[in-house]
């Protein structure tokens, strides 16, 4: 479990499987987005002040970016960045190479799960995640994929399990 006591730690989609896609400006990913928020300040409130965030692009950024928020509020809170393999963003975009480093710069650790890509390690970092959590916030609309294997391994070791639909 995590030096840090009780963490709470974040699985969702990528903007392709999201009915948004990319646009961020739509209403429905900003409707969603104040209620991942109201959901993980519930959290916070509940007593976990640590967060851990797999740092891929979509939904597991939203989540750090509403922890980084609720830092401004609270100092207690601690975020985690699980960086599946050194150099996870060289192929994004410009803007989402820009958008990770400031999430890293206002995470308090990282952990590198592994030196290099390889076809496993975005699970092994899902692992590392739920391995050191009480608590998994999962965005997701129910389909297979990444997500859903990480709901099942959370499913499996007995964590508290929190869906935020996307609808």
């Amino acid at each position: 479990m995590s030096e840090y006591g009780k963490s709470c730690c974040f699985t969702g989609h990528r903007p392709q499987k999201l009915p948004w896609g990319y646009n961020e400006l739509d209403l429905r990913c900003v409707e969603f987005k104040e209620k991942l928020s109201v959901v993980i300040k519930a959290v916070y409130e509940s007593g976990i002040k640590h967060f851990i965030c797999g740092m891929a692009l979509g939904c597991d950024m939203y989540c750090a970016e509403c922890v980084i928020e609720l830092k401004k509020c609270f100092d207690d809170i601690t975020l985690e960045a699980a960086v599946p393999y050194d150099g996870q963003e060289t192929k994004w975009s410009e803007q989402n190479r820009r958008r990770y480093r400031s999430i890293l710069m206002h995470c308090d650790t990282t952990t590198l799960i592994q030196d290099a890509y390889t076809p496993g390690c975005m699970m092994r970092r899902n692992r590392y995640m739920v391995d050191n959590s009480n608590v998994l916030i999962a965005c997701y609309n129910g389909s297979s994929g990444g997500t859903w294997n990480t709901v099942r391994y959370a499913m499996e070791k007995d964590i508290e399990i929190i869906q935020v639909e996307i609808e």
